[in-house]
């Protein structure tokens, strides 16, 4: 009897670890405990699987967008799942990692706040015969990293920001350019560094005058606000990603009273719904934007597919451990083909 009521509590203790320190979006089904994984998940044969997902964090609007989208499919699917941010805190995250393998789940994907700091805790998940799948770092202790060259990114984000500097800028009358990052991730940090070696299409006719950072919508606005303060004509904005398009555009239109000179806008990456009705609406400082798949639920399908090629056993083993997603420029030429999505 004795024995039994251990049992019972080891049972629950493991169950209530799976929920501290962790934040969800939307509604998640919560895993209960399990003994450690160490069978490979090839050979399950339901189809049905438990995930566990740790993402930077939900208050971005590119992955809160894409992992909404990945859930619904999750739940059709009718795959056990649980989808929680680290808030960027590697702690948080490891510990995150560690409630996932002793819950016994099939496979984990991380989308690392500092690739370095969870590398262990994902080679203890491997050991117990768990997938990795990493989103976004080429991580050493993985299954497979999903990743973008994020250099080449950023350059073809500054892509289009160049050619609206030669069309509306000269030598003579030089852009005023600020470019929004987040260096603190080195990934992003590659990607700003990226930029500003794109924008050099445009040498000789551009300035910089600004780099700040901006990863989520409210910060960026602050910042941008701060920057147009110290530069009334800074017109060119050219940004890591959709949160900081999304804050700058706000700025910009609450600076120029809804009315944006043809002489100003924002080039950025991600390609949300969001800064896809700003480009389609025409009048907003939003431009051009670089998409990964299109919409959030084209990125979402990919991610899935990547879970299932994983979950199925395929082998990821040399070159092939990286595999690397496409670009795809988007503005006012194409962007009703990836809003139809949306409709």
């Amino acid at each position: 009897m004795k024995k039994r009521i251990i049992a019972v509590l080891t049972i629950a203790v493991l169950s209530l670890s799976m929920l501290a320190g962790c934040t969800t979006k939307s509604p998640v089904k919560e895993d209960s405990g399990s003994d450690k994984k160490t069978e490979d998940t090839a050979d399950k044969g339901d189809g049905k699987y438990k995930l566990g997902i740790t993402i930077q964090s939900l208050e971005n609007d590119y992955w809160a967008g894409v992992f909404g989208e990945v859930e619904k499919m999750l739940k059709e699917k009718g795959w056990e799942y649980t989808l929680v941010d680290c808030k960027d805190n590697s702690a948080t995250q490891i510990s995150q990692i560690e409630n996932f393998i002793t819950a016994g789940v099939d496979m984990i994907m991380v989308h690392p706040s500092d690739p370095s700091a969870v590398e262990d805790v994902c080679k203890e998940a491997l050991d117990a015969g768990i997938k990795v799948m990493c989103w976004d770092d080429k991580m050493e202790n993985t299954t497979v990293n999903w990743v973008l060259d994020n250099t080449e990114l950023g350059k073809t984000i500054a892509g289009p920001a160049a050619d609206f500097i030669n069309e509306h800028y000269s030598a003579d009358k030089k852009a005023e350019v600020c470019v929004i990052g987040y260096p603190q991730t080195p990934i992003l940090l590659e990607r700003e560094n990226g930029i500003l070696e794109g924008l050099k299409a445009a040498e000789g006719k551009y300035e910089v005058v600004a780099q700040i950072e901006g990863l989520e919508a409210n910060d960026a606005q602050t910042n941008v606000e701060t920057v147009l303060q110290a530069h009334p004509d800074c017109k060119v904005f050219v940004t890591i990603g959709a949160g900081s398009d999304i804050g700058a555009n706000q700025a910009l239109l609450t600076k120029y009273n809804n009315s944006i000179p043809e002489d100003c806008g924002i080039f950025s990456g991600d390609a949300t719904e969001q800064q896809m009705r700003a480009i389609k609406a025409g009048n907003e400082a939003s431009n051009t934007t670089v998409g990964f798949e299109g919409s959030n639920t084209r990125t979402a399908k990919a991610c899935v597919e990547m879970y299932e090629k994983v979950l199925s056993g395929e082998k990821f083993e040399g070159d092939d451990h990286n595999i690397f997603r496409p670009f795809i420029v988007i503005n006012a030429d194409n962007v009703d083909e990836y809003l139809a999505d949306y409709e």
